[in-house]
């Protein structure tokens, strides 16, 4: 993983983007964010690059099929591409959650599947399926040239861990796009802030997330488990935005302009807010191809609050095939329903904070455990495990380095949009950052992607 970064920074972004400035046309520049695509999706999955591929090519026919005047046919035509697409992301993604449910349920003994998971396939199986949805509606024209869905689906920046990009975003980019000087030098900055964010501060919180919730739950007290969630809520932060950085400064370069992913989401003061600031992207494709389908709020309370729940039972299940990922959204749907009858709005502001992070903190903690039991220890530890036995107290001095109060301290400022002016121009600071990152990847293996598995 070390030399894959190192690599690709050093050698594969520079080669690329020095090889799509010296293409004359914009045709010759897609070919190769095609070819560099498929390579990059093949170094990680030599295998499953087939299957996007796969994806790509079902997709592009799904579109140019749904040309037909007759509704009828333009219906089976969708049904049958979208049980495609989650078919194949049920195939690969739940096999082993589903069959594993089974044997718990009905005390059977079958087989695990032990199907290898495709990276980012949730990721680009939602975009094909945007594409598809979006040319039933008529919102887009189905795209006649083949290789303009393969470069939407298989674009590398965003292909493994998104945003999700949806294609009338970015349907006339592909076709007519300009890139210039300021532009590129202002998306390096972003790919280099999003790189740090990921390098420096989600690595180190990492690291002792990791050791505490590897640890012995008897060999943990209360400040561990707060330690453990503070530090877990901002690695998940700073792992999925800057990777998300990262793929908006880099489409940035090559002259696309994706949409922002994330906007402070730890200021929100209730968890409406919340989802409006935090994976945006993913919150408004379940809103535009899920909530508003189902009825949306225009069928009453109670069916109302039925498809919230929907929503965010499967806004959980899309993170992951463990159950733990199910309660964590439903315990964000269960407070959204909450603020819709309790006006929360009319307390005082650090209240609704206080109220909206804790939220968010303990569903982390759920979102985080490897098993719902593990999780629930945890959450009951945070609140009611205030003892200092030897062994507790040595696990919590043993995270609280320097590098990790610092890390911490920073990661907490960062997180506030109290730096954003400062951050936004510093491109003699962005450069700092990327020095600093290459330096951290080179001298340590621990480099683990969080949005990589979804």
């Amino acid at each position: 993983m070390v030399f894959s970064s190192i690599v690709f920074i050093c050698i594969f972004l520079p080669l690329v983007i020095i090889l799509y400035n010296l293409i004359p046309n914009r045709k010759a520049k897609n070919l190769l964010l095609i070819i560099v695509s498929l390579l990059f999706y093949a170094y990680g999955e030599p295998i499953y690059v087939f299957l996007m591929i796969l994806s790509t090519i079902l997709n592009y026919i799904f579109g140019r099929v749904l040309i037909s005047e007759k509704e009828r046919t333009r219906k089976t035509v969708l049904f049958i591409a979208v049980l495609t697409n989650i078919g194949m992301l049920i195939l690969f993604k739940y096999s082993d959650m589903l069959v594993s449910t089974v044997n718990i349920i009905a005390k059977t003994k079958y087989r695990l599947p032990g199907i290898r998971l495709p990276i980012g396939i949730s990721f680009f199986t939602f975009q094909a399926l945007s594409y598809v949805i979006d040319v039933y509606r008529r919102q887009v024209k189905p795209q006649k040239k083949y290789t303009n869905v393969l470069l939407y689906i298989s674009f590398f920046p965003q292909l493994i861990a998104g945003p999700i990009v949806k294609y009338y975003d970015i349907e006339n980019e592909i076709e007519t796009r300009n890139s210039n000087i300021k532009e590129m030098a202002e998306g390096f900055r972003r790919f280099c802030l999003g790189l740090g964010k990921k390098v420096l501060v989600s690595n180190t919180m990492a690291y002792s997330v990791d050791i505490i919730f590897g640890t012995d739950l008897r060999s943990i007290n209360a400040p561990t488990a707060w330690i453990a969630a503070i530090a877990y809520m901002l690695q998940i932060y700073f792992d999925f935005s800057g990777y998300s950085d990262m793929a908006i400064g880099l489409g940035q370069v090559f002259g696309f302009h994706f949409k922002e992913n994330f906007n402070y989401p730890y200021e929100s003061d209730s968890i409406k807010e919340f989802w409006h600031r935090w994976h945006i992207s993913l919150s408004t494709w379940f809103k535009e191809y899920l909530y508003i389908p189902l009825g949306g709020n225009r069928k009453g309370k109670i069916r109302t609050a039925l498809n919230k729940l929907i929503v965010f039972f499967t806004t959980g299940l899309w993170h992951g095939a463990n159950w733990t990922f199910v309660v964590w959204g439903l315990w964000h749907g269960f407070f959204l329903l909450f603020e819709d009858y309790v006006p929360i709005k009319k307390m005082p502001k650090v209240l609704r904070k206080t109220y909206a992070l804790l939220v968010i903190c303990v569903g982390f903690v759920i979102f985080r455990a490897d098993t719902l039991t593990q999780g629930i220890i945890m959450v009951k530890t945070m609140f009611l495990g205030w003892t200092f036995s030897l062994t507790e107290t040595q696990v919590m001095l043993e995270q609280l380095t320097p590098l990790f109060i610092v890390t911490l301290l920073l990661g907490i400022i960062g997180s506030t949009s109290i730096f954003k002016k400062t951050t936004s121009k510093g491109y003699i600071f962005s450069i700092l950052i990327l020095f600093l990152s290459i330096v951290s990847i080179a001298g340590s293996s621990y480099n683990p992607f969080i949005y990589f598995r979804f």
